[in-house]
């Protein structure tokens, strides 16, 4: 099942053509997702997670049309973002994390396990009971990520995950999302290493896709339109 089908999609918010005609069948594990500011990254990853809804064409995640199938969309899609506390809710490192399972009604005994897991995997466990909003940036940010992956979803979009952390903070994020084999990723980012890092790469601008493939190729695209 491939992880994005688009053909023909655009996204118009309030006057403003965002997206046009941007088509592509994406069926890695990892795909990165470069561009300048304002080409349309953000909200092709917000399109891919049904934050935003496609004004013509057709879009399928993992097989789903986000428009029709939102609920089932959201079991199997979790969205990062670069600012984590706009996902941070619940008072506590532990409490938010266990926020996230809310909607699959699990037994508490089983909701307290995968919790304790997920701070485990993410070196919070330390910090299970501190007050959530206090965290350094990068704790954050690892808070964020615990939060979307104590879900098991198929696929994670991560929007510019690493944008606002130091080096040695951006290099854990990144750890983690490549340590996730289970999982596939998305990945919005500025950062060429990173996407060097993924199985495939897809170039947008002005709105559009206009490359698709082999991260070294489409970088080196990239980097060929930023020498103008």
């Amino acid at each position: 099942m491939n992880v994005l089908d688009l053909a023909g999609v655009g996204v118009r918010l309030g006057d403003a053509e965002v997206l046009h005609g941007a088509t592509c069948t994406l069926d890695a594990r990892t795909i990165a997702v470069i561009g300048d500011n304002g080409s349309g990254k953000s909200t092709l990853a917000r399109l891919a997670g049904g934050l935003v809804t496609a004004t013509e064409g057709r879009i399928r995640v993992l097989g789903l049309d986000p428009a029709r199938e939102p609920a089932r969309l959201r079991r199997r899609v979790c969205v990062v973002f670069s600012n984590p506390d706009a996902q941070i809710i619940m008072p506590t490192v532990a409490e938010d994390v266990a926020f996230s399972l809310r909607s699959q009604k699990l037994p508490r005994a089983e909701t307290a396990r995968r919790v304790d897991a997920a701070l485990e995997r993410f070196g919070l466990a330390e910090l299970a009971d501190r007050s959530a909003h206090d965290l350094s940036g990068g704790q954050k940010q690892l808070l964020a990520l615990c939060g979307a992956f104590v879900r098991r979803p198929e696929l994670v979009i991560a929007d510019e995950p690493t944008a606002a952390l130091d080096a040695r903070n951006a290099r854990r994020i990144a750890d983690h999302l490549f340590a996730a084999v289970d999982t596939r990723l998305l990945l919005v980012t500025h950062d060429l290493g990173l996407a060097r890092r993924c199985e495939s790469a897809v170039h947008v601008a002005g709105g559009t896709i206009v490359d698709a493939g082999a991260p070294e190729e489409v970088i080196a695209a990239y980097e060929d339109t930023l020498r103008c």
